[in-house]
């Protein structure tokens, strides 16, 4: 009678036999990453401008203060990597505001 394995098993003894030295099993996936954008004043003008968000909306969106996104809107500063991501998905897809928003 042969064994009949669940999803959880198989990929548990693939895992045991990968850390033992055995990789003929094991499928890997290489996933190329494009760093976030780099956003001008203007552009981070234009995209709360195009979601007809106020700063303190799109501050309370990307967890910062207010003074943070009037800083980068003057050019004083730029957004971390982490919020310019944000912006990039919000750019491209402004409806994930309606998810946040509820």
């Amino acid at each position: 009678m042969t064994e009949k394995l669940t999803a959880l098993q198989k990929s548990i003894r693939q895992a045991t036999a990968a850390l033992n030295g055995d990789g003929s099993q094991v499928t890997t996936h290489e996933v190329s990453i494009m760093p976030a954008p780099q956003y001008s004043a203007t552009e981070i003008k234009a995209i709360r401008a195009e979601i007809e968000v106020t700063q303190r909306v799109l501050a309370t969106v990307l967890s910062v203060s207010p003074r943070t996104v009037e800083s980068w809107e003057s050019g004083k500063s730029r957004p971390s990597r982490s919020a310019s991501r944000l912006l990039e998905i919000i750019k491209k897809q402004p409806e994930v505001l309606t998810l946040i928003r509820g």
